[in-house]
């Protein structure tokens, strides 16, 4: 639908929801188009190309609130889904932080954020980049299979309007290219990948530049060794680094601190990182991976300092967990079609430290580089952390050998106090951080 249309589409569903008996309502519809391609060994597995669209209503009656949805197009699902809403709001229980902003609280005005690629891709380009990405992949000297490569592209449109006054919408394009090849015969054989994604294409990694990475990454870890358990220097490579901003972003959410099951729930206004660190949560940063211009409740969202200077400054919160912590939403509700909003970061990465990578890791004489981990060994509430990972072991400051088969652990607490950065941050998945080093892990291996 075009924009104008789309709005005005919510607003006579919000209008039959209120003369049914709702007291207040909001409703919101995504409509997407997606193209992808996957191939293997030079050969096509897969050309797609999908349309969605989903339909959500959200009704209040006092303090009682229900969600339903639908894809369906038809003329006469409007009424039936205004009816089942109301039908469910009136038998759920009471819920006493439900309830939509207040007009003084929704967004106005937004910035432009240059989220659209005008350009559609034709299938032949998807073939073309995933093409280059895998032949550069299996062009690196010991990379002997592939697990193919992937291109894929898709543009969404967002519309959200509520009774209380707040009418919004925007769009967003993305494409997308990975591969994962193999290195090794038999038993020794091992797999690695890389990958691109950004708004626009223009700002897409060269197709070959991924697959020679791929390729070098899956080389490198042949001849994976074990090491004994021990307490070392761990080291995050960047492209899992950002890991440790997803358990922070899960530890500060609104409706985690409210239950009290963060282990972070007393530590607002305190230092939990060191002096020098900052964490930025941008949803207005242009051609952003994870960018809108305002959150899930028509709320003003804006650029926040998580950390600032070691120090945790926010909560995440929606208008639900900040009126249980009688507190005001910081803008960062996040919802889709079937469940109520919820809190969640949108550009979030750690500053670049003032060190480079090598002068990060330069005076480790015995220490891990992770470049991998598996298992979500994490505990919420007590912060304790213990992943299987594989990597690189370091001597001398240098990568020496591949290490695999080992459990990282410690305690987010100690983890997040005892990080220190380089300067390589690279903007990739819309959660992002450069290389970390944290001293005093323990390593559990042979």
């Amino acid at each position: 639908m075009p924009q104008d249309t789309a709005l005005a589409f919510l607003g006579d569903l919000i209008a039959k929801a209120r003369r049914a008996g709702a007291d207040q309502a909001d409703a919101v519809l995504f409509e997407g188009v997606s193209l992808s391609h996957a191939q293997r060994l030079g050969r096509t597995e897969k050309l797609e190309r999908a349309e969605s669209y989903d339909l959500g209503l959200r009704v209040f009656i006092g303090k009682r609130q229900a969600i339903v949805s639908s894809n369906d197009r038809g003329s006469g699902e409007t009424e039936a889904l205004v009816e089942r809403a109301i039908a469910m709001a009136k038998a759920v229980p009471e819920d006493p932080y439900c309830g939509l902003a207040e007009p003084e609280q929704i967004a106005r005005s937004w910035p432009e954020l240059d989220m659209v690629d005008a350009e559609e891709p034709t299938p032949e380009r998807l073939i073309e980049r995933a093409a280059a990405a895998e032949d550069a992949a299996r062009a690196v000297p010991g990379v002997t299979n592939s697990e193919g490569a992937e291109a894929g592209w898709g543009r969404s449109r967002v519309a959200m309007a509520a009774s209380n006054g707040f009418a919004g919408f925007y769009a967003s394009t993305g494409h997308s290219l990975s591969v994962s090849v193999l290195a090794g015969e038999g038993t020794a054989m091992e797999r690695d990948y890389a990958f691109t994604s950004a708004v626009h294409a223009g700002d897409l990694r060269d197709p070959a530049d991924v697959g020679r990475e791929a390729g070098t990454r899956a080389v490198r870890r042949l001849g994976a060794r074990k090491i004994a358990t021990c307490q070392v220097p761990v080291v995050f490579d960047p492209r899992i680094a950002s890991s440790l901003l997803r358990h922070l972003a899960s530890a500060i959410s609104g409706p985690a601190v409210a239950r009290g099951t963060s282990f972070l729930k007393d530590k607002l206004g305190q230092r939990i990182f060191p002096a020098g660190v900052t964490v930025i949560d941008d949803p207005h940063k242009k051609r952003g991976l994870r960018s809108k211009p305002f959150d899930g409740e028509g709320i003003a969202n804006r650029r926040r300092a998580i950390i600032e200077d070691g120090v945790l400054t926010t909560w995440l919160l929606d208008l639900a967990s900040a009126r249980q912590l009688k507190l005001k939403s910081t803008g960062h509700a996040s919802r889709g079609t079937s469940g109520p909003p919820g809190p969640m970061p949108a550009n979030l990465w750690l500053e670049p430290g003032p060190v480079t990578a090598q002068e990060l890791i330069g005076d480790i004489r015995a220490g891990f580089y992770v470049t991998e981990l598996m298992g979500m060994g994490v505990n919420g509430v007590t912060g304790d952390y213990s992943r299987g990972a594989a990597g690189f072991w370091i001597e001398g400051g240098e990568l020496a050998y591949p290490v695999s088969e080992v459990t990282v652990a410690g305690n987010l607490k100690d983890i997040f106090l005892h990080l220190a950065a380089a300067s390589d941050l690279e903007f990739k998945t819309g959660i992002d951080a450069p290389t970390l080093r944290i001293d005093g892990m323990t390593l559990a291996g042979a």
